[in-house]
């Protein structure tokens, strides 16, 4: 039986420019200092993102500089499920308040949300204090 996935969407205020920012949402050493264990990427430009232990391949499929990024998560055989998983980041300002914003949409099997509201606040304070936002 296929497990059900869940889009977890959320706004986190982050007090940093998009220049800055962008780099730790789209390169294996950014990504490595707040998101996961360790990422790397191979010569055919997958991401592994390394987390307790395993790997998980990843291909990036869109990016905006200084704006998005997407990666989406491919099978242990490296090619693409059916129906992936994958995580965006997309920076995003407020007019009104010129705050920046990172946009999260996880969209995953997990379908805990009070474990992914946990685990991303986690997320995302490391990351305010790597970008001192």
């Amino acid at each position: 039986m296929k497990a059900t996935k869940t889009k977890f969407v959320r706004e986190y205020p982050i007090n940093a420019s998009a220049r800055l920012l962008y780099p730790y949402l789209s390169t294996p050493s950014g990504l490595s200092q707040w998101f996961c264990d360790d990422v790397s990427i191979n010569e055919d430009k997958l991401f592994n993102f390394f987390w307790d232990g395993s790997n998980h391949w990843a291909e990036m499929t869109s990016h905006r500089t200084n704006r998005s990024v997407r990666f989406i998560f491919l099978s242990e055989d490296k090619s693409h499920p059916s129906d992936p998983s994958y995580i965006d980041f997309s920076i995003e300002s407020s007019e009104l308040t010129q705050e920046q914003y990172l946009k999260v949409v996880d969209y995953s099997e997990e379908d805990d949300e009070e474990e992914l509201e946990e685990l991303w606040e986690h997320l995302l304070q490391k990351l305010r204090e790597i970008v001192g936002g």
